[in-house]
C-alpha cells in the first residue's frame, strides 16, 4: 500500500474488529436470565420470554436506594451491574433479566421506560422497585411508595419485542 491514508485505515479497521469481538455483555449474562432463585426461603421461579412479553401488572411500587440496607451488595444488581442513582432501572421478581418496561403511575399519570436488571421487592405486597431517578420521574420520591401500572416492551436488551396489538373491525 502506496497510500498512507489508505494505510491507516486498514490498521484502524482491524483495530476495531478486534476489539470488537473481544467484547463482552456486561454482567457475564448471555441475553436474559430465566433461572430459579431463592431468598428468604421462598424460591421465585421467573416467567418464560413467552409470558413475559405479554404481561402487565398493576401494584404497589417502591424506590431504592443503592446501598446494601435495601438488598444491593456493593451497589451491583442481580445481573452483576453497577447501580449508579441517575440510571433508570428497576427490580422485579419473576420478569426475566433484563427487561425494558414502561411504568405509570397510577396516581399522577406520570410514565417512564425503565430497565429491570435486578431481582425484589422483597417487602410485603410490592411488586416493583425503581431507581431514585424513576422515582422522581414518575413523581413519588417524597413519598416512598405509589400505585404503579407496568408493561413489558421487550426482553434481553431488546432480543424479543412485545407484538402490537391490531384490532380488525369486520
Amino acid at each position: 500500500m502506496k497510500n498512507p491514508n489508505l494505510r491507516l485505515a486498514a490498521v484502524c479497521s482491524a483495530a476495531v474488529f478486534i476489539c470488537t469481538s473481544c467484547f463482552s455483555r456486561p454482567g457475564g449474562y448471555d441475553g436474559y436470565q430465566t433461572r430459579s432463585y431463592t431468598v428468604r426461603g421462598q424460591t421465585y421461579h421467573p416467567m418464560s420470554v413467552e409470558e413475559a412479553l405479554d404481561f402487565e401488572e398493576t401494584g404497589t411500587c417502591s424506590w431504592y436506594n443503592e446501598s446494601k440496607f435495601f438488598g444491593l451488595k456493593r451497589g451491583t444488581t442481580s445481573l452483576g451491574e453497577k447501580v449508579m442513582p441517575w440510571h433508570l432501572i428497576g427490580a422485579h421478581k419473576t420478569l426475566p433479566l433484563p427487561c425494558l418496561v414502561k411504568v405509570t403511575n397510577v396516581e399522577n399519570g406520570k410514565s417512564v421506560k425503565l430497565r429491570i436488571n435486578d431481582r425484589g421487592p422483597f417487602i410485603g405486597n410490592r411488586v416493583l422497585d425503581v431507581s431514585p431517578r424513576a422515582a422522581k420521574k414518575l413523581g413519588f420520591k417524597g413519598q416512598g411508595l405509589t400505585t404503579t401500572h407496568m408493561e413489558v416492551i421487550s426482553v434481553g436488551d431488546g432480543s424479543y419485542k412485545r407484538k402490537k396489538k391490531r384490532f380488525f373491525f369486520f
